[in-house]
Parts: C-alpha cells; sequence; structure tokens
C-alpha cells in the first residue's frame, strides 16, 4: 500500500467539487495546472478567479520534502515555531553529503562516518516532529519522492530546486527555500503568485537515439534560463502520452533550468503502469476513478493558444538528439551540428569524463538504454575511454538493475558504480585530477552545467546530454563523435557502427530492494532529544534576526556590484561548503565568493570602504557588521538563478547586508530573501546598474510607507559628494511587507504560537 493513501483519497474526494467551483467563477474550460491549483486553495472552493502572473494566492500543499544539505537550515527553523508535530506529511532525504570518490561502497562509508552528527540530528529531528527519514544510500530525493510518494493530482513543496521532478506523475511539486517549507510544516498556508501557463504541445513519437532528455534540452534552447520564470509548463498531446513516466519525470525535472515555477504532464495509461510496478495500484485506482479530473479539459487542448499565455509545438517524430552547454544549460544544440560548434568555438575536443545518472536520469529505462550500448561496446572489445560514471537514483533502481545484469556491463566497460546520491551533479565530486584548473570537457545525463558546479574548476566545460549519447561518446572519448552517422574502431581494427540504443521502461521481473532505506518516525516523539552539539561545527541553532528600526536605511555601504550570471552557486557554494549547510555562521564565510566583481573583474576581492583595502567578501561584510554599518548587494539579470537554498539569503542578512537590487530575480530567491525579512529590489530603469560606483554610500527611502505596489527610492552618495535618486521597484504584498517589519517571516510564525 501506498504511503498516506487516505490523505490522496480525501483529496480525491473532493477534487471533482472543487474543479466544478473553479469552472464556475472562472467561466471557462480549464487546464490540468488550473485544476490541481484550484483544487488545493487554502480557502476550500474557489470564490473567485486569480489572474495569473499578477494574484498571490494562499494554498494548502499535500506534503513536503527536504534534502539533507536544506532540510538542516529548514528544520532548525521549525524547531523555533513552537510546533510540535508536522502539520502534513513530510521526508526527509540523505543524498546530499556523500562525495563520490572511488565507488559507491567507500563513499558511503565515508559519508556515514565525516556526516555522522548532521544525520543523527535530522534522523532525531525527524523522529521528534513525526518526519519520514530516508538514510545516506537510500537514493536522490526526487527519485525517491516519484517512486514513493508522488500521486497525480497533487501538490507538494519541496526544499530543492528540482523537486519539480514530480511532475512526471502529474503533481504540482514546486522547489522552496526551507522558510516556505516550515510554513507548511507548521500548518500554515503557502503562498504564491498565481503562475502564467505556458503550454507544450508533443506531437508524434520518440525512436532511434532521441530520449525524453531531448525534449527538455530542445525546450531549454526555445525559453532560455529565464523564460519560464512565473510560469508553470504543461505537456500534452499524443507524444506526450507516448512517454514513460520516467521520461516525463526527467522533462519536469530539468524544467527547473528555464526558471519554470514547476512543470506537468496529464495522468495516462503510462502513469498508472508505473504506479502499479512501483507498488502502488492502491493510487492508480484512486486516480482511475478521477482520471477525467486528472488531465487538461478538451477543450483546453483543442484550442491551446486560447488557455495558456504561450504555447509550444514539438513533433516527436523529428526531434534531433541535443547536447546543451558548455556552462549554461539553455545553449542547445542539435547532435548533427553539435560536432562543428565544438571546433569553431575551440572547446576541448576529448572528453574526459563521461557521468550517467542523477535525479534527472536514473530510472531502469535510462539505465537500460544505455546499458545497451555499453553491451554493444563490449562486445565488439571496446571500453570507454573516457572515465565513465554511472549514479543510481534510488536503492530500489540500483537493487533492480544490478540483479538484472545491468550494471555489470558497464562495469566491463570501464564504468564505476557510485552511491545512490547527488555526487558530481552538484559538486560532490573527488575529481581525479593533475590538473584541477586545466581546461577541458565532461558530458553529463544531469541537470545544470553552470561553470565551476561539477567539479570546481572554472574552465571545465560542461555539456548536458541524454544517458545514451553520454555514454556513446565516453566509449568514444571525443566530443565530436557522432554516434548516428560515425564509426568506432576496435584493436582489431574493425569498424563497429553502433545500433539504436534499446530500453526497457519497467522490470520484466519487477522491482525489487532488500533495503530501501526508510526510517518511521516515532509515534510519540515528546521524548525524543534532538542532537545538536553546542560545539559543533555544523550545526548551530538559530537565534531570531531582529525587527525593522521603523526607519529608512541609511549609510548602507556597496558591497558587491556583481556583473554577469549570479546563481545561488556563485552566492552560496556547494561543493565542500555542504559540511557547513546547518551551521550558519560558518557557512557564511562563502558569502558571494564567486560572484565577478565589476569593478575589478575578479571573484572574492571587493573594496572594504572603510578601509580602502581589498579583501575577500564575506570578511569586508564582517567588518562592516562590526562596525554596525549595514550592506547593499547590487547584481544583473535573473538574480540567483539555479538551486533553491536559502542559504543564498540566509548568510547575507545573518551578516548585515540589508538589501538587494538587481535588474530582475529568479522567483525562489527572491521568495527567499522576502521570508529572511530582506529587502528585494529592482531597478525600476535597469540602465540605473551603469550609475552604481564602487564607493557609494546608499540610502533607501519610503520605508515608513512601504505599500504593495509602491516605488521605493534609493539615493546614490557618491564619493566625489554628488548623489543621484533613482527609482526602485519590489513585489511584495501586505503580508510580505509584514515579513520585513517584523525581520522574518518566521518572527511572526513564532509569535502567533506563542500568543495562542
Amino acid at each position: 500500500m501506498a504511503f498516506d493513501i487516505e490523505m490522496i483519497k480525501k483529496l480525491y474526494s473532493n477534487f471533482g467539487t472543487r474543479i466544478e467551483a473553479a469552472r464556475k467563477v472562472t467561466g471557462k474550460s480549464l487546464s490540468l495546472t488550473e485544476k490541481i491549483l484550484y483544487a488545493h486553495l487554502w480557502e476550500g472552493a474557489a470564490t473567485k478567479a486569480y489572474g495569473r502572473g499578477a494574484d498571490y494566492v494562499d494554498f494548502a500543499p499535500d506534503r513536503v520534502a527536504m534534502q539533507d544539505a536544506t532540510a538542516q537550515m529548514a528544520l532548525l527553523q521549525f524547531m523555533q515555531s513552537g510546533r510540535t508535530k508536522v502539520a502534513v506529511p513530510s521526508t526527509v532525504h540523505c543524498d546530499h553529503l556523500i562525495q563520490a570518490e572511488t565507488g559507491a561502497t567507500a563513499d558511503l562509508a565515508k559519508a556515514k562516518d565525516q556526516n555522522k552528527e548532521v544525520y543523527d540530528f535530522l534522523a532525531s529531528v525527524s523522529d521528534k516532529y513525526g518526519i519520514g527519514f530516508w538514510k545516506p544510500g537510500a537514493g536522490i530525493i526526487h527519485q525517491v519522492v516519484l517512486e514513493q510518494y508522488a500521486f497525480p493530482g497533487g501538490m507538494m513543496i519541496g526544499t530543492d530546486s528540482h523537486t519539480v521532478n514530480a511532475g512526471g506523475l502529474g503533481v504540482v511539486a514546486i522547489g522552496v527555500g526551507g522558510a516556505d517549507a516550515c510554513d507548511v510544516m507548521a500548518g500554515l498556508p503557502w503562498e504564491l503568485k498565481f503562475p502564467k501557463l505556458i503550454g507544450v504541445k508533443l506531437t508524434g513519437k520518440l525512436s532511434g537515439w532521441t530520449a525524453s532528455k531531448d525534449i527538455i534540452l530542445k525546450v531549454a534552447g526555445i525559453l532560455t534560463v529565464k523564460g519560464g520564470t512565473g510560469a508553470i509548463l504543461e505537456y500534452f498531446g499524443d507524444g506526450a502520452t507516448s512517454l514513460s513516466c520516467t521520461g516525463k519525470g526527467t522533462i519536469c525535472n530539468m524544467g527547473a533550468e528555464i526558471g519554470a515555477t514547476t512543470s506537468i504532464f496529464g495522468y495516462d495509461n503510462k502513469m498508472a503502469e508505473y504506479l502499479k510496478g512501483t507498488g502502488r495500484a492502491d493510487v492508480a485506482e484512486a486516480a482511475n476513478a478521477i482520471a477525467e479530473h486528472l488531465t487538461g479539459d478538451a477543450a483546453v487542448y483543442a484550442d491551446p493558444s486560447k488557455y495558456f499565455d504561450q504555447v509550444i509545438e514539438i513533433n516527436l517524430s523529428e526531434l534531433e538528439p541535443h547536447i546543451n552547454g558548455p556552462f549554461t544549460p539553455d545553449l542547445a544544440w542539435p547532435l548533427s551540428k553539435f560536432a562543428d560548434a565544438v571546433k569553431v568555438n575551440g572547446w576541448p575536443e576529448k572528453l574526459e569524463v563521461g557521468l550517467i545518472g542523477s535525479c534527472t536520469n536514473s530510472s531502469y529505462e535510462d539505465i537500460t538504454r544505455a546499458a545497451s550500448i555499453a553491451k554493444q561496446a563490449t562486445d565488439h572489445g571496446l571500453k570507454a575511454v573516457s572515465e565513465f560514471t554511472i549514479t543510481p537514483g534510488s536503492e530500489q533502481v540500483r537493487y533492480t538493475v544490478n540483479r538484472d545484469g545491468y550494471l555489470g556491463i558497464f562495469e566491463k566497460m570501464g564504468g564505476v558504480v557510485l552511491a545512490n546520491a547527488c555526487g558530481p551533479c552538484i559538486g560532490q565530486w573527488a575529481r581525479h585530477s593533475n590538473d584541477p584548473s586545466k581546461k577541458n570537457s565532461i558530458l553529463t545525463s544531469y541537470n545544470r552545467n553552470f561553470a565551476k558546479r561539477n567539479d570546481g574548476n572554472p574552465n571545465t566545460h560542461a555539456f548536458v546530454a541524454s544517458p545514451e549519447i553520454t555514454t556513446a561518446l565516453a566509449i568514444a572519448g571525443s566530443l565530436t563523435f557522432n554516434p548516428m552517422t560515425d564509426y568506432l574502431t576496435n584493436d582489431k581494427g574493425e569498424k563497429i557502427k553502433l545500433a539504436e540504443p534499446q530500453g526497457i521502461e519497467m522490470p520484466l521481473k519487477g522491482f525489487a530492494v532488500e533495503d530501501a532505506g526508510f526510517q518511521a518516525p516515532a509515534a510519540d516523539g515528546s521524548s525524543v532529544v534532538v542532537k545538536v552539539d553546542p560545539d559543533s561545527k555544523r550545526l548551530q541553532l538559530l537565534a531570531p534576526f531582529a525587527e525593522w528600526e521603523h526607519k529608512d536605511l541609511n549609510g548602507l555601504k556597496l558591497l558587491i556590484k556583481a556583473k554577469g550570471k549570479c546563481t545561488t552557486d556563485h552566492i552560496s557554494m556547494a561543493g565542500p561548503w555542504l559540511k557547513f549547510r546547518g551551521h550558519l555562521d560558518n557557512i557564511s564565510n562563502n558569502m558571494l565568493i564567486g560572484a565577478l566583481n565589476f569593478f575589478n573583474e575578479k571573484t572574492d576581492s571587493v573594496k572594504n570602504q572603510l578601509t580602502g583595502e581589498y579583501g575577500p567578501v564575506p570578511a569586508t561584510q564582517r567588518a562592516y557588521k562590526a562596525a554596525g554599518i549595514g550592506s547593499i548587494v547590487v547584481g544583473d539579470e535573473n538574480y540567483g538563478e539555479g538551486s533553491s537554498r536559502e542559504h543564498a539569503a540566509m548568510e547575507p542578512r545573518f551578516l548585515g547586508v540589508r538589501a538587494v537590487l538587481v535588474k530582475s530575480f529568479a522567483r525562489i530567491h527572491e521568495t527567499n530573501l522576502k521570508k529572511q525579512g530582506m529587502l528585494a529590489l529592482t531597478f525600476a530603469n535597469k540602465e540605473d546598474y551603469d550609475k552604481i560606483l564602487e564607493d557609494d554610500s546608499i540610502d533607501i527611502e519610503g520605508l515608513l510607507a512601504f505599500a504593495p505596489d509602491k516605488q521605493l527610492q534609493v539615493v546614490l552618495n557618491h564619493a566625489d559628494g554628488s548623489n543621484e535618486t533613482i527609482q526602485v521597484n519590489h513585489t511584495y504584498n501586505a503580508q510580505q511587507i509584514e515579513w520585513f517589519k517584523a525581520g522574518a517571516a518566521l518572527n511572526i510564525i513564532r509569535k502567533e504560537f506563542e500568543n495562542r
């Protein structure tokens, strides 16, 4: 039986009624996205229609999921809320802290030893507050959620941007910061601006070398890294129903790379088969009973331009395999043009490493398709020329593909099986290299490929493709190899042409596992003691942030004017810093060390206005904090794109940064800043970015009249004695302004509980 089946049945029992109420107030047919959103209104049945991209709406998500790196801060915050148990089903998944180095067994053992106090904390806090705990080695959060918890028509939030993976099973699944998760676990509504809708019509059918991954690589090329911001992508059409459930998950997973709030597919036979195959026939049966409500209305799909804000159409029969990159996931290259692009751009042709798996592509189907290529190679006496790694998505998948012989095929080809964890995808990779700064190329079936993300080397050219394309190119050892047209040569001098990959969506003998790695919480957690050593370097109990002083902010020093792409990886790096995710003071030493300073084109080098000297960003900010001086960060377009990590907002808040002023924000980061009591502002005139000078002291005026849709004024006091005033915008609603005034959203939650 599925987890939380009674919760699912209760939701389904009201689904039809709530959808009818939504049709009534909107006066139109509904997309699947709208059905699920209206079915999850905090108020219950809809009494009004909400404006897309305009109205803030309170929702009631069905569940919360947290990975170990973000769960630490989320649960440290939850402990301040005063609650004794989570209000909705919630889980913690230990997948981020396991570093890939030599192989699954040794890496997992090392991680359990090095991270013991963090795992003990997460296990104990989960035990106390009624949270399901998935042990290290159990698998990557998004794959486990798809296998165990996702259900059609559901709504969930997760403290990881790739929570959206669950859209492959028809869930509105959204990545958030830990403060949002804290709200929902505390039994409060979750606020989201009602998203715009982008419809993606898929026609035809995939064949040959083309895989589900190529659909989202194509979409990323069309929409770019911010084209989906503020929108949910809804896939439909005959091409959509032909895709496997896990293939749909791959597409939804990488929707995070285009800034989408989430992505989703309607319920179909492929989803029903996956539910049954993963031991959830009861969910499939319940979904079948309301199947008409778990997809968009026929009228919507018949005339999509009338119902969606934007419509994209892709013919899968004509789609070519793609490789995206380097340095950004939206630089899309059809395979037939990629080799020329490599040569024209001077990218390193030699493929150093091929890496498959991760939360994006580690399904049974993915593994079997890639293994079919590997087997052809070994049958003809070929091995991988490049290093080659395989990351299973869960213990259930790993156990099953191992039982069926596929991991052995990869190992025979020269591959190394890594732990069921994120590993190199998030920078948890002890890469084997004699020159960690050399210019080189890697190819992955992951989702992100920002500079330095995988191995910390800014000169690593990371490209993204399907597992089967990655496998083929790793065998060849070259980025210019096209398996659709080119031949390989074995030791006998024989010319080998790889046949098209063959895969199996679901294991013929069913999934199997000896120990999935799940630990249920205590029935009564009141006597459980949460384990936090006061002298720990990895965990630190939180103190509330201070309230706003009820006056304008004057004399703020410019900390940094970031130039170009500034993702959450630049603001709060992962990799070796992951070990400090539960210790706000220690991890704040990585604040903005990856951001490029506009004034000297260097990273982690900014001018301290108190001394006139250049130094690291965190040290400079700590000097301002010690002097009782606030500061401001200035940024470029789509500031804070990438991971949902709220540390990128909490670190500046903790160290005394008062405002972040940018050309535009990525959605999750903007919300995270608001939750922590920061001012998240945008230039009314983007050219005003150029007016910010290195020695500026800055005033933010108008806060005593802070109100929705009302501009604030920023006064730039230049070192030569001159000053100029610019207008800045914000997206705060009335409730979010109260977060700012209180010092953080959590301060309000705690006071509400204390006053009961």
